[in-house]
């Protein structure tokens, strides 16, 4: 019997432990606030809804917790300028009416023009 008990005592802690970070939803003045979850607890995405549709900066982050993308919604729809990290670029995506208008890429090689007006 004791048998029995502690196995399903080890089976509705692997249960619990495998469950994922449910993500969560908090009220800032006439927005909410959305935060997503990897499994280990730590933060995916993050940004903002306004009647139901994406608003606002959104910020998703690596498993490291870096920054890999920042996006710009208005209405749901893509707006500005989206920035994309990864290893070998940065790539800047500009959006119009919800549609790509262009697209830079910067890579370590790229050289940079520096204003030096004073």
């Amino acid at each position: 019997m004791k048998k029995i008990i502690t196995i399903c005592a080890l089976s509705i802690a692997t249960i619990g432990f495998a469950q994922k970070q449910q993500p969560t939803f908090k009220a800032e003045g006439n927005l909410v606030k959305a935060t997503y979850y990897y499994e280990d607890g730590k933060i995916k995405t993050q940004g903002f809804f306004k009647d139901k549709k994406l608003t606002g900066e959104w910020v998703r982050f690596d498993k490291v917790g870096n920054k890999i993308q920042l996006a710009y919604y208005n209405a749901g729809k893509k707006v500005g300028k989206w920035f994309v990290w990864s290893k070998a670029s940065l790539k800047e995506i500009n959006y119009e009416d919800n549609a790509i208008a262009s697209v830079n890429v910067w890579k370590p090689e790229s050289k940079v023009a520096i204003n030096e007006d004073k």
